[in-house]
């Protein structure tokens, strides 16, 4: 017999295990943990050798289409065990989850997957964010005042974030913590953060024929100028970017644009309809507020 709960202190080592199991993401636990209100909103099925499937929830503040601010349930860390797939456990997990979502007052709920067709009979529908990649712009000039930043610097990134995304659709609503906790666990030493003082900055991953644009924010043409120049001595010559087709500086960082459609997304709606934050051409969920 399947039980159907909220987990407990207990549960904590056998969540950890089938984590283990299921996912090779480093910053799992230490996001997991970090949220001190977390296990009431871990949904656990208990068999009778512990714990069969998981399926977590955290509340998160993203900005909507209207100008306004959304409270929305993030679906994190779903996992079943390989010999208890195919029971229906996540279904029901999930039902438990958009249950303790709307006590709580959320909006709607969002997550992020590869295995759209789990989510689909719980109301979640798949939605696209378009983003762009392509050949580097022709490097015409050096950008000396951009720099190596450090997230230890937070206030100054967090005041640049906070003014590019303002009005941006999709966007998180960055607390203290989530710079402190949150950025840190997904930019780790692999990301190249630069800073142009004062104006802006970019996170990036260079690959062996191409740099990735995780995230910007700021006045960017300088910065753009700076990564076409510098991959162009790395003698890399694409680029992609998790920047929507209407950014104005994407000339400064691409010599033709091609779209991109990411369809990773699924959304479901509790007390609002998100489609239209959704549809918005402006809107990115950055990767560093991934749940």
């Amino acid at each position: 017999m399947t039980t159907y709960r909220a987990a407990t202190p207990a549960d904590e080592p056998d969540l950890h295990a089938l984590w283990a199991v299921c996912f090779t993401a480093p910053q799992l636990l230490p996001l997991y943990r970090s949220d001190p209100d977390r296990l009431p909103r871990t949904m656990v099925a208990e068999g009778s050798d512990g714990v069969e499937a998981v399926v977590y929830w955290l509340p998160r503040r993203l900005r909507n289409a209207e100008g306004g601010i959304d409270l929305v349930g993030g679906v994190a860390n779903v996992a079943t065990r390989p010999d208890a797939r195919g029971r229906g456990h996540i279904r029901s997990l999930l039902g438990l989850a958009l249950e303790s979502m709307s006590e709580a007052g959320c909006d709607w709920s969002l997550l992020f997957t590869g295995s759209p067709g789990v989510y689909e009979s719980s109301g979640y529908k798949v939605f696209s964010q378009s983003l762009t990649r392509g050949p580097l712009a022709a490097a015409t000039r050096e950008a000396s005042a951009v720099r190596r930043a450090s997230l230890a610097e937070w206030p100054l990134l967090a005041e640049l974030y906070d003014r590019h995304n303002a009005h941006r659709p999709l966007t998180t609503v960055r607390t203290p913590d989530d710079w402190r906790h949150r950025v840190p666990a997904h930019y780790d030493d692999s990301v190249d953060l630069r800073l142009a003082e004062g104006s802006g900055y970019v996170a990036l991953r260079w690959h062996d024929t191409s740099v990735e644009v995780l995230e910007a924010a700021g006045h960017l043409p300088e910065l753009f100028s700076w990564v076409a120049a510098e991959a162009a001595a790395l003698g890399i010559t694409r680029a992609s970017a998790r920047l929507t087709p209407g950014e104005p500086a994407l000339p400064f960082l691409f010599a033709g644009l091609e779209t991109v459609a990411d369809t990773s997304g699924m959304a479901r709606p509790l007390a609002v309809d998100p489609s239209p934050t959704l549809a918005s051409p402006s809107a990115i969920h950055w990767v560093a507020d991934y749940f």
